[in-house]
């Protein structure tokens, strides 16, 4: 007899690694549309719910999509016809979002996962910020580094500063860290690689002589995906995991 599995068995799961009280205190994490009790056969696992993304559900027999950023932030005042939470609502899709707690995890999460495919080793958080501390086994220069990041996540281009600077030691801050530059240059970091960055946030940072390298938002989160989804399908052999394939934030370069 085939053993059912439920919305609350995943999130069973996903608390060992990344529970959700560790999010930060503005994000909203959890099981935001749906019911723990329902059960799941198939699900798709995206960095975002879009209508894309819903349209794959429904093509794939899926009734539970898992993303990083949440599909409700925001306090709701209305739910206008065609919305994404409206969809999700009228084709009985679930939604699981697991964001800061996510990027906060130590064990398997996205900054983890980042500072991996760039080649950060022995990284260590900041207490208390998303901030991924470790080194490369060599020192390069910024620019090679940046060249480097460029071909692990596969972006289409980038931005970087001080390229002819020695770096060894990196931080790392999936999505938007551009903030954290003063604390990774006290840190010692000779470089902060984000996905987002201000103008004046990168000024100070060439005041105080730390590199950047700004990859984008979307490149610097959805590395985390295919690992995550591997992750889960190793877990439940019950449930087919569909690793998204429609979630795109369609910049181009050039």
């Amino acid at each position: 007899m085939a053993i059912k599995m439920k919305i609350k068995d995943i999130m069973d799961f996903t608390e060992t690694f990344a529970p959700l009280e560790s999010a930060m205190d503005f994000d909203n994490v959890g099981l935001l549309i749906g019911s723990e009790d329902v059960e799941v056969k198939k699900a798709v696992v995206a960095l975002d719910i879009t209508d894309e993304v819903i349209d794959e559900a429904l093509e794939n027999g899926a009734n539970l999509i898992i993303s990083h950023h949440p599909v409700i932030f925001d306090a709701l005042k209305s739910i206008p016809s065609g919305s994404i939470v409206y969809r999700l609502i009228q084709n009985n899709l679930n939604a699981l979002c697991l964001h800061t707690n996510l990027d906060l995890s130590a064990e398997f999460g996205v900054n983890t996962c980042l500072a991996e495919a760039v080649g950060v080793k022995n990284a260590e958080f900041v207490e208390g910020e998303c901030l991924y501390i470790g080194e490369l086994e060599d020192e390069v220069s910024n620019e090679q580094f940046a060249k480097n990041v460029k071909d692990a996540l596969k972006c289409e281009g980038l931005r970087y500063t001080l390229p002819e600077k020695r770096v060894k030691k990196v931080a790392v801050c999936s999505g938007s860290g551009g903030d954290l530059a003063p604390l990774a240059s006290l840190k010692g970091a000779d470089v902060l690689l984000t996905g987002e960055i201000k103008h004046h946030e990168i000024l100070d940072a060439n005041k105080l002589g730390i590199a950047i390298i700004d990859a984008g938002h979307f490149k610097t989160e959805d590395i985390v995906i295919t690992p995550f989804t591997e992750k889960l399908n190793e877990k439940f052999h019950e449930i087919e995991f569909i690793r998204s394939e429609k979630c795109d934030d369609k910049i181009k370069y050039l």
